[in-house]
């Protein structure tokens, strides 16, 4: 079980917190990463809140191995970001964090949760599916590289019932 804290960042440790979800963000999102800059101004918008996870390990180089940006604007919110460290990808990490996240939008009676995946994430889409996402669009084309092939994004939502 990890460690996953969904109250405000702490003001003090809040470049230490915010550095270590720039780092896995370089290393997950290697062609989009979001910079400490851009993590920062994101999380002084009000609407703008993240999740972070804690290795349950200490002694850990850096004990944030995890979070999730999202957006919540009255019934509705958004995934802006979900990202796990390499070094605990598939033990579980990614599903409590949608699980506490589940938690924290119910209790502010929100009735649904957007996200947007690339189509040709297939461990993602899974784990969405799983916790009944589904897609009700698609933007084809979305995501471009030079010299591939343009990738689709699937918009899913999760909707919350009473």
């Amino acid at each position: 079980m990890f460690a996953i804290e969904a109250s405000p960042i702490n003001v003090a440790e809040s470049e230490k917190i915010i550095q270590a979800v720039a780092n896995i963000e370089a290393i997950v999102q290697p062609q989009d990463a979001w910079s400490y800059q851009t993590l920062l101004e994101l999380l002084n918008q009000d609407s703008i809140n993240m999740l972070i996870v804690y290795a349950p390990d200490k002694s850990a180089k850096s004990n944030v191995i995890g979070y999730c940006l999202y957006q919540m604007l009255f019934e509705q919110a958004e995934i802006l970001r979900i990202g796990t460290h390499p070094d605990y990808q598939r033990q579980g990490v990614a599903t409590q964090t949608i699980d506490k996240l589940h938690d924290v939008l119910q209790s502010n009676q929100v009735e649904s949760l957007l996200l947007e995946v690339r189509a040709d994430n297939h461990a993602a889409i899974a784990l969405y599916e799983w916790q009944e996402f589904v897609v009700i669009h698609k933007r084809k084309g979305y995501y471009q590289s030079p010299h591939q092939p343009a990738v689709d994004a699937l918009i899913m939502q999760h909707t919350y019932t009473e």
